[in-house]
């Protein structure tokens, strides 16, 4: 009987510490750390989204691309579009972003008027071909190339990157291109 209240209390503080770090790793990423130096300019263009972590307004989507633009306000235009494969149809938002701090990978987008989510450009090669984008939390990740494919060994990398920082890389959804 003692042995059995021993098993339950230990399974029941693994169960409370595995919650925990599931809620702790949800909260926003302040230790993130941004590209710097960001060049607004040259992450302008079409890029396809690799992979994400799937939720409502990309549910069931394939082909997804982001296209992003300048306004005359030097506002950044967003336009992402995808394949709804379940509704036969394509869905598109279109949004603008802003920078948080100059010359960084931190940006706010929004696509309801007022209301802004962090945007943040973590890792981007060199020549601006792929990048990874954490959202506010650990709910929102991106994997993006100029093109519809990337090579593995960057795939990789930017999946333990994601995963250092509490990301569940096992729920990325890879959205076909065609």
């Amino acid at each position: 009987m003692q042995r059995k209240k021993i098993l339950l209390t230990a399974g029941a503080v693994g169960i409370g510490s595995v919650a925990y770090m599931m809620l702790k790793n949800r909260k926003k990423n302040d230790d993130i750390t941004v590209v710097t130096p960001f060049d607004t300019m040259r992450y302008l263009g079409r890029w396809y989204e690799i992979a994400r972590l799937d939720f409502r307004h990309e549910k069931n989507l394939d082909n997804t691309t982001a296209h992003y633009s300048l306004n005359k306000d030097n506002s950044i235009k967003v336009v992402n579009q995808g394949w709804n494969y379940v509704k036969e149809e394509w869905e598109v938002a279109e949004g603008k972003a802003k920078p948080r701090k100059k010359n960084t990978g931190a940006l706010k987008v929004s696509f309801w008027g007022p209301f802004y989510d962090e945007y943040n450009v973590v890792e981007i090669t060199n020549d601006y071909q792929y990048a990874l984008v954490f959202g506010k939390n650990t709910d929102y990740m991106w994997i993006l190339s100029r093109e519809k494919t990337m090579p593995e060994i960057v795939r990789q990398y930017f999946v333990l990157k994601a995963q250092s920082f509490g990301y569940d890389t096992d729920k990325l959804v890879w959205p076909h291109h065609d």
